[in-house]
């Protein structure tokens, strides 16, 4: 079996390559690097390219985080611990993690919190009320939502 040999790219094909995967969606400077890298390239190339990438606006950091933030919590129903430790994980920077959790309204988010723990809370079956609550907000918690909020909501609806 032939191992493929790796296409080796220009910087000025890098960038257009590059240009064109971050115009077909919003992207972080590390999964750039990484694709740039597995393309061949070398460490000093990847950040010329990622430099231009930044000048002409393909590649923006709080942007990112704000499009990554807003999109979890709203397709996936992803709870702010959850969705930070998925941009810290990307090298996202505190400022712009900051900045893409203040996208998320805070009664939206209470909302979902809600309509997670009532659906839950739903689907189990058993008399334990107890083993049934704590199911409920494990479940909750592991969706990345705050357990101490995840508490209050539970105990408010306590009769579940």
């Amino acid at each position: 079996m032939e191992d493929k040999s790796k296409k080796i790219y220009t910087i000025n094909q890098a960038y257009k390559k590059a240009a064109d995967y971050c115009a077909y969606q919003e992207r972080c400077q590390q999964e750039v690097r990484n694709k740039l890298y597995h393309w061949g390239l070398h460490s000093e190339d990847v950040e010329n390219v990622i430099a231009l990438l930044i000048t002409d606006g393909f590649v923006n950091e709080e942007r990112f985080s704000k499009a990554f933030a807003g999109g979890k919590f709203r397709m996936k129903k992803w709870g702010k611990v959850k969705i930070k430790k998925e941009l810290k994980q990307k090298n996202i920077s505190d400022y712009c993690i900051r900045k893409g959790l203040g996208e998320i309204d805070n009664k939206e988010y209470i909302k979902s919190l809600k309509d997670i723990i009532d659906k839950k809370a739903g689907e189990i079956r058993g008399k334990n009320k107890f083993k049934k609550l704590n199911r409920v907000a494990s479940f909750a918690i592991s969706k990345g939502y705050e357990s101490e909020l995840v508490w209050d909501i539970i105990k408010d609806k306590i009769d579940i």
